[in-house]
């Protein structure tokens, strides 16, 4: 089966990647979002995630790996949210801001700029390869 790209987005001040690197793996939960949780919802252990820092920064900063695939959001008590458990795989060799992905022609309907609003979107293969490229970061 193939791999799943996605990009999740945090709030640097709130949880940025290097918390994710000391935690060793975290929750992600707290996604209020039917399209965003229905996202989660698709992705499958050992896909591949770029970690965006949201609000500040606005960047692409590493890449994560989902490790527990979508199960009951543990702070939705009787409601339908779903939280996915991701650990850090690579940090970029170089962030790419929002500004490069929105300049760079081969990013063309890349769903960070689409679908600006939405935490939790999916990432073609064409698009997270490109990202890499422009992070100066070889996929391990």
């Amino acid at each position: 089966m193939a791999r799943g790209y996605w990009l999740i987005k945090s709030e640097p001040d709130v949880y940025p990647y290097a918390q994710l690197v000391k935690d060793g793996k975290t929750v992600w939960d707290g996604v209020r979002n039917f399209q965003a949780r229905n996202n989660l919802r698709a992705m499958k252990e050992g896909d591949l995630v770029f970690f965006y820092h949201s609000n500040v920064g606005k960047e692409i900063v590493a890449v994560a790996r989902v490790v527990r695939e979508a199960y009951p959001d543990p702070k939705a008590k009787g409601e339908d949210w779903s939280a996915v458990d991701i650990a850090p795989a690579f940090a970029l060799a170089k962030p790419v801001t929002l500004e490069t992905v929105k300049k760079d022609a081969k990013l063309e309907g890349f769903q960070l700029i689409t679908h600006s609003r939405l935490s939790v979107v999916p990432v073609s293969e064409p698009h997270f390869a490109r990202i890499l490229a422009l992070g100066e970061t070889k996929k391990p």
